[in-house]
């Protein structure tokens, strides 16, 4: 399998943005995924609290506006606080419009009983027309991207089967961190069905040669911590703040030691005092699922998205046309 990173990466900051809304809000209930193949159109959906549709005092615009059309927007930029979300100084969403040749933000407000919907065309260069602002009488809000990616800037023609399967896997990858949280449960659907992941354990069996962990404890609402025998060789599934870390890093390898040196202890004393050298190698699969980082920062991992599922033998690749 190939795939684009920068097509990848902007589906994903989309989609964690989505998934962050459940942090900010434990009410949302629902994430949507739809990927239409043949028209090249991307939408993520969900529900809970909505982008606030008012003005912004400063910036004299709508703050969904200022959110996905305005670079070095976010809110998101001290370092000192302990991340609980993935977004991350300010681009992120407007990259995917950037990148994009349409680009819809939908979104209800029933603290102001307001809806809006704003289209930009040509990679953000212009809006099509002002923001179109309705009355919102119900108490469901809900927050709505639609975005067409600018396929010739990626150097492809379509989105093919490996980039959809790609893109697809993200629903699945959400839907067992989100069950690892302590915030309630989300359903996560794709293309209009759910995905069939309610919890770790059943998403560690869709994985060929992997079994469920022989030990799976929530130590509390920022770290979930699975632990399985191995066939002498390291595998670690990870994700930190919903963001998959597949080459692992500081997060992963504390908690690696940890195990380690407990099971050498263990051991150790089983065997009336037999040396045994701690080995990562012991250790079949390590999911550590992480929704606050304090290790490995948000901030830090994107040099991780840049190597994405490289041990499962996905290689990013240059398309040329």
């Amino acid at each position: 399998m190939s795939f684009v990173p920068g097509l990848y990466k902007i589906f994903d900051e989309i989609l964690v943005n989505a998934t962050d809304n459940k942090v900010r809000d434990p009410t949302m209930v629902t994430l949507r995924v739809d990927i239409d193949q043949a028209e090249g159109v991307i939408r993520v959906f969900n529900d809970g609290n909505g982008i606030p549709v008012e003005m912004h005092k400063e910036e004299g615009v709508y703050v969904p506006e200022l959110i996905f059309g305005h670079l070095l927007t976010s809110s998101n930029y001290d370092d000192n606080e302990k991340k609980v979300t993935g977004g991350r100084n300010g681009y992120g969403a407007k990259l995917a419009n950037i990148f994009s040749t349409s680009f819809t933000v939908e979104t209800a407000d029933s603290s102001t009983g307001k809806k809006l919907k704003q289209t930009w065309v040509n990679n953000m260069s212009k809006t099509v027309g002002d923001a179109q602002i309705s009355s919102h009488k119900g108490k469901k809000d809900f927050t709505r991207v639609s975005f067409t990616p600018d396929l010739k800037r990626f150097k492809m023609d379509c989105l093919d089967d490996d980039v959809v399967g790609l893109l697809s896997r993200r629903a699945y990858d959400v839907a067992a961190s989100s069950s690892c949280h302590g915030n309630g449960s989300l359903k996560v659907e794709l293309n209009g069905e759910r995905v069939p992941v309610k919890s770790f354990a059943q998403y560690v069996k869709l994985h060929d040669g992997l079994e469920p962990p022989a030990a799976l404890e929530k130590l509390d609402d920022n770290w979930t911590v699975g632990v399985a025998p191995s066939d002498g060789t390291f595998t670690q599934l990870s994700f930190v703040n919903s963001i998959c870390t597949s080459k692992g890093g500081q997060h992963v390898d504390a908690v690696a030691k940890k195990v380690c040196d407990f099971l050498a202890k263990a051991v150790k004393k089983k065997n009336k005092g037999q040396e045994v050298k701690p080995a990562f190698e012991n250790i079949g699969l390590l999911p550590i699922f992480k929704k606050s980082t304090y290790v490995a920062d948000a901030s830090n991992v994107g040099e991780y998205q840049a190597r994405l599922f490289a041990e499962r033998g996905i290689r990013p690749t240059k398309r040329t046309s």
